[in-house]
């Protein structure tokens, strides 16, 4: 098909997804400016010019019992999707994560001649190793976050490609700290601690409580301490109640988005498992991770997790360069403790900040411009 302006469908599930996806169509739409592009997305990818046909949080869920609660919704848009897209057939198909619904889509979609990538390579490194035969049926070529992952791929016969992290490009080496807290209305002299629960509805119900407790008790041993949390869209309705019960006295101010202010602005940051734990490695802040879940979906994970950490630092460090405070670990008065670690121990901080300097130069490679030429290829062979 040459060069010609491709017609993309792309799917894309909650807060981080739609992130790394409007990054990624930043570079697509660099080259080819009439780039049209359907499918499920969020707000990052509509500022791309992306149509999204229903939004994102949709698919906002985690856990077998949040997704069996969501099922039939869920399955529903899905088999909605795909005769959408079946009957007007795209150039390509971008899967944006979300595996367990963009594995079965994609499967369909390959299976009637569209070809198919999927962006962000699953974890089977860590869990489920048994999936690398679905990505095997279900995609042309992945497109991997993390250097070691194409290799892994590549001993299943999956074509991949290693294309660094886009948060490593849009994330500056040196963040505006003193920017960012001018922005926030915070004092250059000031201790910040940044509180991130998470960007789903399930991520709220057991992370936030144990996390705004956690800084009630931070806020009684250092009262001059001030507080920020980032709230995603659609989910103040469930976290300004839990603060007024459970963090009433603490000097916290709410933000409506904003957590890459949040974390270039904090000292320190208490954060749930997940993409924002690279992100507040690229900002080079000493981290707590907290993550906390059904202990249905807590039994399923613990007994198929392949390797010790969780959080994405400590992964590519192969080692706990942060604290990790799981399940029945995660209790307000450990993870009070560990944030007065670091606020006690500088010399620490400036080691482990450091080591996230080394992480950020590893992942930045200009991931938009390499994820595009792999997408040319792709549908060049089409």
């Amino acid at each position: 098909m040459g060069d010609k302006t491709p017609r993309l469908a792309m799917v894309a599930g909650e807060a981080s997804g739609d992130l790394l996806a409007g990054l990624l169509l930043g570079g697509l739409r660099a080259r080819w400016p009439g780039l049209a592009a359907q499918g499920i997305g969020g707000p990052k990818m509509a500022a791309q010019g992306f149509e999204a046909w229903w939004p994102h949080h949709k698919l906002s869920v985690f856990g077998y019992v949040d997704a069996l609660l969501h099922y039939r919704e869920i399955m529903g848009i899905r088999d909605q999707l795909a005769q959408r897209l079946l009957a007007d057939k795209p150039e390509l198909f971008i899967g944006v994560d979300a595996p367990d619904f963009n594995f079965g889509l994609e499967l369909k979609l390959r299976e009637a001649g569209v070809k198919t990538v999927h962006f962000v390579c699953p974890s089977i490194w860590a869990w489920r190793g048994e999936r690398v035969r679905k990505i095997a049926r279900a995609v042309d070529h992945v497109l991997c976050l993390f250097p070691f992952e194409p290799a892994l791929l590549q001993q299943h016969g999956i074509a991949a490609t290693y294309v660094g992290h886009p948060l490593a490009d849009a994330i500056p080496l040196d963040p505006p700290k003193a920017a960012s807290r001018r922005a926030l209305g915070l004092k250059d002299g000031d201790t910040v601690v940044a509180l991130l629960p998470g960007s789903r509805k399930s991520e709220i119900r057991f992370i936030a409580q144990p996390l705004l407790q956690a800084a009630a008790l931070l806020q009684l041993a250092r009262p001059e301490l001030r507080f920020v949390m980032p709230v995603a869209p659609g989910l103040a309705e469930l976290i300004t109640p839990l603060v007024q019960r459970f963090a009433p006295n603490v000097n916290l101010q709410q933000l409506d988005g904003r957590s890459h202010e949040a974390l270039a602005a904090c000292d320190i940051t208490l954060v749930a498992s997940g993409t924002a734990t690279l992100e507040a490695a690229l900002f080079k802040r000493p981290m707590v991770i907290a993550y906390r879940m059904h202990w249905l979906n807590w039994l399923r994970i613990r007994s198929r997790r392949y390797q010790p950490w969780v959080g994405l630092p400590n992964v590519l460090a192969r080692e706990f360069l942060v604290p990790e405070l799981l399940q029945d670990d995660c209790t307000p008065e450990a993870l009070a403790a560990a944030g007065l670690s670091w606020l006690d121990d500088p010399a620490r901080c400036e080691a482990v900040q450091a080591r996230f300097m080394e992480q950020h130069q590893l992942l930045r490679c200009n991931t938009a411009q390499i994820a595009t030429d792999a997408i040319a290829k792709i549908l060049n062979k089409a």
